[in-house]
C-alpha cells in the first residue's frame, strides 16, 4: 500500500498525502455501494432532484474553496476553475430537471397490443476519472446516474486526492444517503478488483487510449456495460471565407482551454492554403501575447501544466517532432525556474512522416497544417485514429454543415469552439472511445432498456 499525495505543480511541493485504501476497505464500499442501490432505486424523482439542486447551491456558495482546491491540485487559473464550478451547478440543475422525462416509458408501433421501452437503473457504476477536469469530469457522470437511480463509486485520478473527497462531501450535505455516492483513493493496482467484483455492474472510463484499452478489456471480460472517452486529437479546420480575426482568437482559447490539457481542445489547426500565412500571423501573435504565471493570481491566463512529469513528457514530445523537421513558429521550451510549466507553442510543417503527426499533444501545443483546398483540408481532419471533436470555421453556414458532415468525429461545432454540454451528447469514435455522456444519450447508457409488451 502507498500513500496517495497531493502536489502543488506551481512549486512540485507535496500539500498534502493520504493513506490508499486498503482491498479491504474497498469491498466494504462496493457490498456497501450495492446496499445502498436496494433503496435508492426506488426513489422519487422529486427526492432526487431536490438533492441535485441542493448539491448544486452548495458548490456555488462555496465557490472559492472548490475552486481553489483545482488550481492547488492542477494549477488550473483561477477563472477556468470558477467557471468549472459553475459548470458543474448547471449540470446537475439540468439533469434535476430533465432526467424525469429523459427515462419516461417510450411506446413501440406494434402491430398489435401495447409494448414500450421502460429505463431502470442497473446498480454501482464505478467511475475512473481524470485530473484535467477534476470536477466536471465527475459530475457530468455523477448527475445522469444519480438521477437515474443509480449509485456511484469513484476511483479519481491519484494526483487530486482532495478534490475527490470534495466531492463526495458535496453530496452528503446536500442529503444524499451513506454509500449512494462514494469517492475511494486508490491506485490503478485495484481497478481490476474493483471491475471484477459483482457488485459494479458498469464501467466508465475518461483518459487515455491505453487506459481505455485496459480497462475495456476487463469490463468485457466481465460481461459488463462500458463507456470510454478518451483522447483527441481535434481539428479546427478553417476555410477561406472564415472570419479571421474571429477564428484565431477561439484558436488560441481552443487550444489553450486548461492550458491545452484537454481531449477537446483543438490541437491539429487546419488552414486553407490561400489564407494560411495571414492565419498563422494571427494566431501566433495573440497566443503569444498571453501572461503566465502563478494560477492564483487574477491576471494571469494560464499557470504550469497539472505535473512535473506531464511536462518533461511534452517537451520530449516536440523535440522528437523537430528533430523530424517540425518548425517552430512559437515556444517549443520551457522556461527555466520551478513548477510545471511550458512556454505556449506552435509547430508547423508536421509531415505524416513526422512521430507526433498521428499522436496527442496534451498541453499547449498547436500543430498548422497548410491544406490546397477544402477537400484536402477534410482528408487531413480525417487522417487521425482520433475522433472526439472537431471544428469548421467558415461565414457559409451550408458550407460549414456540409464540411462538418464529412469529418469523422463525435461532435464537430460550425463556427464555434467545441466545448462539452448537458444540453448535447459528448463522445467520439475511432480510438478516441464509444458511448456517450451527456443529454439523454448519456443518461440511458447504464440502464436497463426494458421491453414491456401488454395484449
Amino acid at each position: 500500500m502507498s500513500d496517495i499525495l497531493s502536489i502543488n505543480p506551481v512549486n512540485n511541493e507535496v500539500i498534502k498525502q493520504f493513506e490508499e485504501a486498503t482491498e479491504e476497505d474497498v469491498t466494504d464500499a462496493l457490498e456497501g455501494a450495492e446496499e445502498a442501490f436496494g433503496e435508492w432505486k426506488n426513489t422519487s424523482f422529486s427526492e432526487r432532484a431536490k438533492i441535485m439542486k441542493k448539491a448544486a447551491d452548495i458548490m456555488e456558495d462555496d465557490i472559492e474553496h472548490y475552486a481553489y482546491l483545482m488550481t492547488l491540485e492542477m494549477g488550473k487559473v483561477k477563472r477556468e476553475a470558477y467557471a468549472e464550478i459553475k459548470k458543474c451547478a448547471g449540470c446537475l440543475r439540468y439533469y434535476a430537471e430533465h432526467a424525469e422525462n429523459f427515462l419516461m416509458d417510450e411506446p413501440l408501433p406494434t402491430a398489435e397490443g401495447e409494448a414500450y421501452i421502460s429505463y431502470a437503473p442497473i446498480g454501482p457504476i464505478l467511475a475512473i476519472m481524470p485530473w484535467n477536469f477534476p470536477f466536471w469530469q465527475v459530475f457530468r457522470f455523477a448527475a445522469p446516474n444519480l438521477m437515474a437511480g443509480n449509485v456511484g463509486i469513484l476511483k479519481h485520478a491519484s494526483s487530486v486526492p482532495q478534490v475527490s473527497m470534495a466531492i463526495e462531501e458535496i453530496f452528503l450535505k446536500a442529503g444524499l444517503p451513506d454509500n449512494v455516492f462514494k469517492s475511494l483513493l486508490v491506485g490503478s493496482s485495484k481497478v481490476n478488483m474493483m471491475i471484477d467484483h459483482p457488485a459494479i455492474k458498469g464501467v466508465t472510463l475518461t483518459g487515455s487510449e491505453g487506459a481505455g484499452s485496459k480497462v475495456a478489456e476487463r469490463a468485457g471480460r466481465n460481461i459488463k456495460k462500458s463507456v470510454m472517452e478518451l483522447g483527441g486529437s481535434d481539428p479546427f479546420v478553417v476555410l477561406e471565407d472564415a472570419d479571421l480575426e474571429l477564428a484565431a482568437e477561439m484558436a488560441v482559447k481552443s487550444r489553450l482551454v486548461n492550458f491545452g490539457q484537454s481531449c477537446i481542445a483543438a490541437k491539429r489547426f487546419i488552414i486553407v492554403k490561400k489564407v494560411y500565412n495571414e492565419f498563422l500571423e494571427l494566431f501566433r501573435d495573440k497566443m503569444a501575447a498571453l501572461k503566465i504565471g502563478d494560477p492564483t493570481d487574477d491576471d494571469v491566463d494560464y499557470g504550469p501544466m497539472a505535473r512535473e512529469d506531464l511536462a518533461r513528457e511534452l517537451l520530449e514530445q516536440v523535440q522528437a517532432g523537430v528533430k523530424k523537421g517540425a518548425k517552430v513558429i512559437l515556444g517549443g521550451d520551457r522556461p527555466k525556474g520551478e513548477g510545471a510549466f511550458f512556454n505556449p507553442t506552435i509547430l508547423a510543417n508536421v509531415k505524416p512522416d513526422n512521430p507526433i503527426y498521428d499522436d496527442e499533444l496534451f498541453g499547449p501545443v498547436a500543430m498548422v497544417f497548410n491544406a490546397k483546398n477544402e477537400k484536402e483540408a477534410i482528408k487531413i481532419a480525417n487522417d487521425s485514429r482520433y475522433g472526439l471533436g472537431g471544428s469548421v470555421w467558415t461565414r457559409d453556414r451550408d458550407r460549414g454543415q456540409y464540411v462538418a458532415r464529412q469529418i469523422e468525429c463525435g461532435a464537430v461545432y460550425v463556427n464555434k469552439m467545441m466545448a462539452s454540454d448537458p444540453a448535447v451528447p459528448f463522445g467520439g469514435v475511432k480510438k478516441s472511445g464509444f458511448g456517450r455522456e451527456l443529454s439523454y444519450p448519456g443518461i440511458r447508457e447504464f440502464m436497463n432498456q426494458k421491453t414491456i409488451w401488454v395484449e
